[in-house]
């Protein structure tokens, strides 16, 4: 939408105008005469529906963005980079929340980037449609940043940093993007995604306290407890913590104009093995791209899809009829489970348990296995991966090998993130494998002949189980659960391992149990 368009509407009308009043609140420019040798940079308005989870309309928002792309870095600014929370770290934080039985806070500061200080020096030309009379030729010197600089998420960024750490708060090391405050008998958590704020810890009175002063330093709403977050629904009841995301997996069915489609019981035919079809009939590559990229998105509380999302993702660059009647399955599947999620139950053991496993040179085209791993802390499922892996497998017990390597790595990490939020000692990263040889493999440094070859990063596990950070376990392959990661399924196969997984048709659970707190 134009400029010319809004300016007939009212209400957008409106929301330009609360915009630039936030902008002058915030003291964010000065008029001044445009320097000699200086450039001032143009400004556009971008206008946006924010809608709720079932797509109703409840804010007109009007941004007015500065046109960064014309910016040259260590000339117009230095350093662009601000850290965001992981979307696995979220769900860490959902599931100690779960199990601490606490309760997860949101809060959003508006216009956040209006309060990043700037150190460089900007100038901007007047929007359109608020020039001041008189002074058209003049522009705006920017005091602070504006959405659109390349340098204005990392200037929000550390003037978010600098007003926690004056809280008390202390930034964690393995995610950037995540605070705490340890005191004698309570915990507080922060984590944070550019201007969206999650809260949770052991004091809710502390909670209260901490948004008072966040209320007092940036203007803010506070959103209560958290329902929307980045497009993932959480319902958080008194026995559980509920997360899906049913509104934008039928916004997708929408826009692949499938939302009438008939329903399939798994995401990919058995034993299906694509390949990249040099002979096939080309189909819409950017209508198959925008699909996928959204599937990638939904795979945040859908682990049942990361398998055959990854796979059908091989193809984006040249896709072919052939993949694109593989990705309508996906949607067909898709069709029938939009309210499938994860569940969150209250209290647990606090015990990091992960499972790894993986195909044997699957891939038609390069002969190489994919790996999957899932990660579950007191039994809530936090992380999960499907990846195609790096290297050619010369046996199944080496592709598995690889896998437990990989899913080490991500065990480590979870392992010390977890100790940095709970404040207690890493604890011992429990890996589930169930292949027999490859366990061996990663005990015994004496099987030379059978491991000379592989790539010595891959040999990381080894030293892992010497140490005693991780142990690794022999599971029965009816209990991997990481096997709908690796291959396409049988139907009864895959609906066994979803439910072994965790994953859930959640609106039973909805229409049957509790209410929400608060």
């Amino acid at each position: 939408m134009s400029y010319d368009e809004a300016a007939k509407d009212q209400c957008w009308r409106k929301a330009m105008e609360q915009e630039l009043d936030s902008i002058n609140r915030n003291r964010t420019w000065r008029l001044v005469n445009l320097p000699a040798g200086q450039k001032a940079i143009g400004l556009k308005w971008v206008f946006k529906l924010k809608k709720d989870p079932n797509g109703t309309i409840t804010k007109h928002k009007a941004r007015l963005v500065a046109k960064g792309y014309v910016q040259k870095k260590g000339v117009d600014f230095d350093e662009a980079f601000a850290p965001v929370a992981r979307l696995e770290t979220v769900r860490l934080l959902l599931a100690m929340a779960a199990k601490e039985r606490w309760l997860v806070h949101h809060l959003d500061v508006k216009s956040a980037f209006l309060n990043g200080d700037l150190k460089e020096e900007v100038y901007v030309q007047q929007p359109a449609g608020f020039e001041i009379k008189g002074k058209e030729t003049q522009v705006y010197r920017l005091n602070k940043a504006l959405y659109g600089l390349r340098q204005a998420p990392r200037a929000w960024n550390l003037k978010l940093d600098q007003s926690l750490k004056k809280m008390g708060f202390t930034r964690c090391s393995h995610d950037q993007a995540v605070y705490k405050v340890h005191n004698a008998d309570s915990v507080l958590i922060v984590g944070v995604y550019v201007d969206d704020l999650i809260v949770t810890g052991s004091n809710e009175s502390e909670i209260l306290e901490f948004k008072e002063k966040m209320k007092r330093l940036f203007e803010m709403s506070d959103l209560g407890l958290l329902t929307y977050y980045l497009g993932i629904e959480v319902s958080q009841k008194e026995n559980e913590i509920i997360i899906c995301q049913e509104g934008y997996a039928k916004r997708i069915l929408e826009a692949a104009g499938m939302q009438n489609c008939n329903s399939a019981k798994c995401p990919m035919e058995f034993k299906l093995k694509l390949c990249k079809d040099d002979s096939g009939k080309p189909t819409d590559a950017t209508k198959y791209r925008s699909i996928i990229g959204s599937l990638r998105y939904l795979i945040n509380t859908r682990p049942d899809l990361s398998y055959s999302v990854g796979a059908l993702s091989k193809y984006l660059q040249n896709p072919k009829e052939s993949h694109y009647a593989a990705l309508k399955q996906v949607l067909r599947y898709l069709k029938g489970t939009v309210s499938h999620g994860l569940k969150y139950n209250r209290g647990g053991d606090g015990k990091l348990v992960g499972y790894s496993d993986s195909s044997h040179g699957t891939d038609l085209d390069d002969r190489r296995g994919t790996t999957g791993m899932v990660f579950y802390y007191a039994g809530k499922l936090i992380t999960w991966a499907s990846q195609k892996q790096q290297t050619v497998a010369l046996s199944s017990c080496e592709a598995e090998f690889l896998a437990a390597t990989s899913a080490a790595c991500q065990g480590l990490w979870l392992r010390s993130l977890i100790s940095e939020l709970s404040g207690e000692k890493a604890q011992k990263v429990k890996l589930l494998v169930d292949n027999e040889s490859a366990i061996a493999l990663m005990k015994n440094s004496v099987f030379h002949g059978r491991s000379k070859h592989i790539d010595i990063k891959f040999h990381f596990i080894r030293e892992c189980v010497e140490r005693d950070q991780i142990g690794v376990e022999h599971v029965s392959g009816d209990l991997q659960k990481a096997d709908m990661l690796t291959k396409a399924l049988a139907k009864i196969k895959f609906a066994e391992m979803r439910e072994l997984v965790g994953v859930e048709d959640l609106k039973t659970v909805v229409n049957t149990k509790g209410v929400n707190v608060g």
